[in-house]
């Protein structure tokens, strides 16, 4: 007979090994899946990119986060997480695919497909930690579909003697924008707002603001894309609805990214129309569906800039507390603990 966990994680970033850590914790089992790596999103950011946050605010489980510098590198978080999963002996399961679950009685049937086959596993408990960084938001503009639109960015190598319009003014398209102008590539940045957005890095927000001052990178504010050629792209003014022809090798969309909630959906977990935030109660973080829990980002719903590793990781306590309570009949997290 298939082993019945207490939680079943869906994704394995930084928040859901809070979730695994937490279960260990609490004295439940807990096994995690995700169809990439562990922290695959964090593998898929800019090989050399350093970290907002400060390592104390990355740490999870308790287990200290030492940096050669201020703020953590790629590398370094990776190192950190893998670590981390080793130390608490967490059951992840690295490149399985959850593709359904569905409510059997009183448990959870997650049905996965992996490297060897298709399998199946039951859980009491489910929690949908899968992030967002793995559906970025689309173009739809003539073109869009041509493959020189590049929506990920991870080093500047491939763009020397090459047109790149770079899409957004945030970090992700500040850095990019850096990056590549440094290694060769002639840039100009299109965005649909009147500058460098405010919450850039505060030591690449001067960067990016001098390059465009001096003419070296050419911004477009207040204008958007509205077709995509093979060697060219078009920009119109919002204001004007004047349109300029750029000649381009590459579009670098940094367009953001939103999360996916199909799994909530085919549960029956009831998404908020307009901000697409899934019903849940902030105290436990379970969801209008008992026994299906959700944590990290994809609590956020359309904006994405309200949950980050330093307040998602707070959910795994939440969860596994009220997993706990259930697990041994009601009682609340007190009378678990005692």
């Amino acid at each position: 007979m298939t082993e019945i966990v207490d939680i079943a994680v869906v994704g394995a970033g930084p928040c859901g090994l809070a979730v695994g850590i937490a279960a260990e914790q609490a004295g439940l089992s807990c096994t995690l899946f995700d169809r990439g790596a562990i922290t695959q999103a964090m593998m898929d950011h800019p090989t050399y990119v350093t970290y907002f946050s400060g390592p104390e605010k990355l740490e999870i489980g308790g287990i200290p986060f030492t940096t050669s510098g201020d703020k953590p590198s790629r590398r370094e978080a990776l190192r950190y997480y893998r670590k981390t999963a080793e130390f608490y002996r967490l059951d992840v399961r690295q490149y399985e695919e959850v593709t359904e679950v569905a409510r059997d009685g009183e448990l959870f049937v997650l049905r996965t497909t992996a490297r060897g086959g298709q399998h199946e596993h039951r859980a009491r408990n489910v929690v949908v930690a899968t992030g967002y960084y793995d559906n970025p938001r689309l173009l739809n503009v003539p073109g869009a579909e041509l493959p020189k639109v590049r929506y990920y960015f991870d080093e500047p190598y491939p763009y020397w003697n090459q047109d790149v319009v770079v899409i957004g003014g945030g970090n992700s398209s500040s850095d990019a924008a850096l990056l590549c102008w440094r290694e060769g590539a002639r840039v100009t940045m299109v965005h649909l707002f009147e500058g460098i957005d405010r919450g850039v890095k505060p030591w690449v927000k001067p960067d990016i603001e001098n390059r465009i001052a001096e003419g070296s990178i050419p911004a477009l504010w207040r204008h958007q894309l509205v077709e995509i050629r093979p060697g060219e792209v078009v920009a119109e003014s919002l204001e004007t609805g004047e349109r300029v022809v750029i000649p381009n090798d590459w579009v670098l969309a940094m367009t953001g990214y939103e999360p996916d909630p199909w799994l909530l959906r085919s549960l029956g977990t009831t998404i908020d129309p307009i901000t697409g935030v899934p019903v849940h109660d902030p105290a436990t973080m379970e969801t209008d569906v008992p026994g299906v829990f959700v944590a990290g980002v994809v609590v956020s719903g359309h904006d994405a800039n309200k949950i980050f590793i330093e307040n998602g990781k707070l959910h795994g306590p939440l969860i596994a507390a009220r997993a706990a309570a259930r697990r041994v009949g009601g009682l609340t997290p007190d009378e678990v603990r005692t």
